[in-house]
């Protein structure tokens, strides 16, 4: 039965120990807007499984309050949403392209989620994984988040994004990522898939694959893109008031790995911030720590690219 969007469901009765794994995995599962009450004080919530958005969910929104930290422990990826898997509920053959589930992560932190070893959709998405409706990311501190070392395709250790409704870009606003890693997209990886990242922040993380996409012989490909890993036709990234620094990459784009293979796709980099994070193999010239194959080179206005 799907969800109404006025489904509201609290994590918890009061108290740190009445916010479980269990409940949370629960809650997403029913769907509707998510609270937490785990009393005054910040609280971590220890996933031992990942919660699931069910297809048929009109909206889901998980909202932290400022409080709530998810930890997958370092075992286990923290969320997970994907219109084209029918153990989800198989809502329409044009998962490709659905309006919903319109899911939404607001002031929460993940941390330390791990989606290794699950390479289904080429993997990636260590906290979340993303495909199918629309996804918001607002306020979110993401940290420690880990998914496969080596793979030509697999991105995104924190989170993995594909087929957005109407291609519609995935806001991400006020948001933290830092210290995560994965063989491309040390912060964030999507196929496909445009981002809005606005008054946010890559510190500190790092891509580790080696021979990058696609793969030099006799390597296991991978190591594009120390925060952000974009790859696709038609897509854009559009980057305000964001600081990007200390990420790195073994081949291309310390900063941003960005390659639309028809050459449609755009960048925009305002009032922003890019600075020491080193390509260690290739990237474009006069873009420090950027890779870049679009329609035109990228408009950067009133922002700082350096070494």
């Amino acid at each position: 039965m799907a969800a109404s969007p006025a489904t509201a469901a609290v994590v918890g009765t009061g108290t740190p120990a009445s916010c479980t794994s269990a409940r949370v995995v629960a809650a997403v599962a029913k769907g509707g807007v998510i609270t937490f009450d785990c009393g005054s004080k910040p609280v971590v919530i220890r996933m031992t499984r990942t919660a699931k958005v069910v297809n048929t969910s009109p909206r889901v929104v998980i909202d932290g309050g400022g409080t709530v930290t998810l930890d997958g422990q370092g075992r286990r990826r923290i969320l997970y949403q994907n219109t084209c898997d029918q153990r989800q509920v198989w809502t329409t053959s044009h998962c490709q392209d659905q309006a919903t589930p319109r899911l939404e992560i607001r002031d929460i932190a993940m941390v330390r989620g791990n989606s290794t070893g699950d390479l289904a959709d080429n993997g990636g998405g260590g906290a979340v994984f993303a495909r199918g409706g629309t996804l918001t990311i607002r306020n979110v501190r993401f940290a420690g988040n880990r998914c496969d070392a080596t793979g030509p395709d697999v991105a995104g250790a924190a989170v993995r994004a594909f087929s957005q409704h109407r291609n519609r870009p995935i806001p991400v606003i006020n948001s933290t990522f830092t210290g995560g890693r994965c063989s491309n997209g040390g912060g964030i990886g999507g196929i496909g898939v445009s981002w809005r990242i606005v008054r946010s922040t890559f510190t500190g993380n790092r891509a580790t694959g080696r021979g990058a996409n696609p793969q030099r012989p006799g390597t296991p490909g991978g190591g594009n893109g120390g925060a952000i890993y974009m790859d696709g036709n038609l897509i854009r990234l559009d980057l305000r008031d964001t600081t990007i620094e200390r990420n790195v990459a073994p081949e291309g784009g310390g900063a941003v790995f960005f390659v639309s293979n028809n050459r449609t796709g755009t960048a925009r980099i305002t009032g922003s911030t890019l600075r020491g994070n080193p390509s260690l193999g290739f990237e474009t010239r006069g873009l420090p720590g950027i890779f870049f194959l679009g329609a035109r080179p990228p408009v950067v206005v009133r922002s700082t690219l350096s070494r």
